[in-house]
């Protein structure tokens, strides 16, 4: 009997110690799922505040292009007035001159060539009404292009932003079914029919939501591919802006800047108070090429890290203890000092790695990049003016 009562508390303290064992593997597991659906809250509420952001910046240019397009309407407009204003001005003075009767040969001439000036004017004011009409169709047609892009890119930023919710909400429950299997498995005994049938029920649900999670990581790869070649032909279309603006002056509020150019006004200041004209242009030139070349220099970089305050991000700046700089300044001002710095500061935003001058379209008026659509509005406006200065010729 004692020996029966022994194995009994041994059975009965090796089932407590599974027990005990199973419920804290059960406690991990809800810990696991627990930390997961809080990682799935915050990238909810993130995505939620980046849709609320991306909301009112749309706002913001439908706003702005609503205006301007109202604008150039507008222009439109009174420009037609004067048009036909002027073309019943000259109606009325061709009526004019042909009830006026001839009293001899000379006053005939006049009026024949008064006629015909009249003629030609108001053919002028016929094509230049022809002329408008076409820029009105051409600026509709820039507006509804516009609005069909922005419905393009809301409706893609809408689907991939339903893909994430879904390959979110997937990898959740397979992580919570993996959590149910491996609890059953360690319910029963591997003889115990129930509890395998349950096993092979789960499986086979795992494999179902991984093979669905594949599936959408694929939808999700082909999106961002398209994503990639959208942003391929805005690159594209930035590229053959610049070509156009080149040959307008960098004086215009919208133009090409060359990235990293070195100004050798400063250099030429600096000269002219050490030597006579001619040989401080000379001197200038030379000493103006030669740091060319040090910007060109890869190994060369004098900058250094700092750490911007409240936060684990480092900013790169210039290193005013850097050996060629300071002598620079010591030997020929802080203006040239500043012509380099800048060079060189330009460089390493634009083309670190090719240390070479890049052309990049620039907002002179704001001191920054350019963005596509200031660049197409810009061009827009230079067109509508040339239209409308041959319209008045």
């Amino acid at each position: 009997m004692e020996e029966e009562a022994r194995k009994q508390d041994r059975l009965v303290m090796n089932l407590n110690n599974i027990i005990e064992t199973k419920n804290k593997h059960i406690q991990e597991m809800e810990q696991k799922c627990s930390e997961t659906s809080k990682s799935l809250e915050a990238l909810m509420e993130e995505k939620d505040n980046l849709s609320l952001a991306y909301n009112e910046e749309i706002k913001k240019i439908q706003v702005s292009a609503r205006d301007h397009f109202q604008r150039i309407f507008s222009d439109h407009e009174k420009l037609k007035s004067q048009l036909e204003s002027h073309k019943k001005d000259l109606e009325l003075r061709g009526v004019e001159l042909e009830k006026r009767e001839a009293l001899n040969e000379t006053e005939r001439k006049k009026l024949a060539e008064e006629l015909e000036e009249n003629a030609v004017q108001n053919s002028a004011v016929q094509l230049a009404a022809l002329e408008q009409k076409k820029a009105d169709e051409n600026v509709m047609k820039l507006a509804e292009d516009q609005k069909r892009q922005k419905e393009e890119l809301h409706n893609r930023i809408i689907q991939l932003e339903k893909q994430l919710d879904q390959k979110q909400a997937l990898e959740l429950e397979i992580e919570q079914l993996r959590g149910s299997l491996n609890v059953i498995r360690h319910m029963g005994d591997e003889d115990d029919i129930e509890v395998l049938k349950k096993v092979e029920a789960s499986l086979k649900e795992l494999r179902e939501k991984e093979g669905e999670l594949e599936d959408l990581e694929a939808l999700n790869q082909t999106l961002i591919v398209r994503e990639r070649k959208s942003n391929d032909e805005l690159q594209d279309a930035r590229k053959e802006l610049i070509n156009g603006l080149k040959e307008i002056s960098s004086r215009t509020q919208i133009g090409v800047k060359r990235m990293g150019e070195l100004d050798s006004k400063p250099f030429l200041e600096a000269m002219k108070r050490r030597y006579n004209e001619e040989l401080a242009e000379e001197r200038a030139s030379e000493i103006c090429s030669l740091w060319e070349e040090y910007l060109k220099d890869p190994d060369w970089h004098p900058f250094k890290r700092i750490k911007l305050e409240g936060g684990e991000e480092y900013q790169e700046v210039i290193d005013d203890e850097d050996e060629k700089l300071r002598d620079l300044k010591d030997q020929l001002g802080n203006e040239v000092y500043k012509s380099v710095t800048s060079s060189i500061k330009e460089i390493n935003e634009y083309n670190p790695s090719g240390r070479y001058i890049i052309s990049e379209l620039w907002n002179y008026g704001e001191g920054r990049k350019a963005t596509l659509k200031e660049g197409v509005m810009f061009l827009l406006k230079l067109w509508e003016n040339a239209k409308r200065k041959r319209g008045m010729t």
